[in-house]
């Protein structure tokens, strides 16, 4: 049964209105471009977020690290100068003093203790064994291997 529209309504109704009781197809429309439009943006979002540890991988990573904290403190406390501050870090590339620092204080402790400084593996295995050579020693004076302790006590036997 259907009703007869009210004699003050138009003549034409517009494409949009629908009859009582029935689906609003321009609502549901609505509703899935709304939630589409939300994800996609939601996810630029994220990802212009994520930008400054993006770049900050090619760095070292203390300053990674740095530049992880700031972008986090931006995401949560909505302060935009965190992000910025990121941003800007992840940018400039900083240079290493951990590394010439350990290598000095490394030598130091080598010249104090008088022993050997450590060497990379590297830079043993290039080294060219020396015939005659002693072995490397625990600070006890024992041989640290067993063909270095038969080393020494061959040395040992011919004294």
């Amino acid at each position: 049964m259907t009703e007869a529209p009210n004699a003050a309504a138009p003549h034409h109704m517009p494409w949009f209105m629908t009859a009582p009781g029935e689906t609003d197809g321009l609502l549901v429309g609505m509703l899935i471009f709304l939630i589409i439009v939300i994800v996609v943006v939601g996810n630029l979002y994220f990802q212009l977020h994520a930008l400054p540890e993006r770049r900050a991988h090619h760095t070292n990573k203390a300053q990674m690290e740095v530049v992880a904290v700031l972008a986090l403190l931006a995401l949560f406390t909505h302060q935009h100068i965190f992000w910025i501050i990121a941003l800007l870090l992840a940018f400039v590339q900083l240079p290493d003093f951990s590394t010439p620092l350990n290598s000095i204080a490394d030598s130091l402790d080598s010249l104090v203790n008088g022993r050997r400084p450590r060497m990379l593996q590297s830079e043993r295995d290039a080294e060219p064994a020396l015939e005659g050579t002693p072995p490397p020693l625990t600070p006890e004076g024992e041989a640290t291997d067993a063909p270095a302790r038969r080393l020494l006590e061959k040395d040992v036997s011919h004294a």
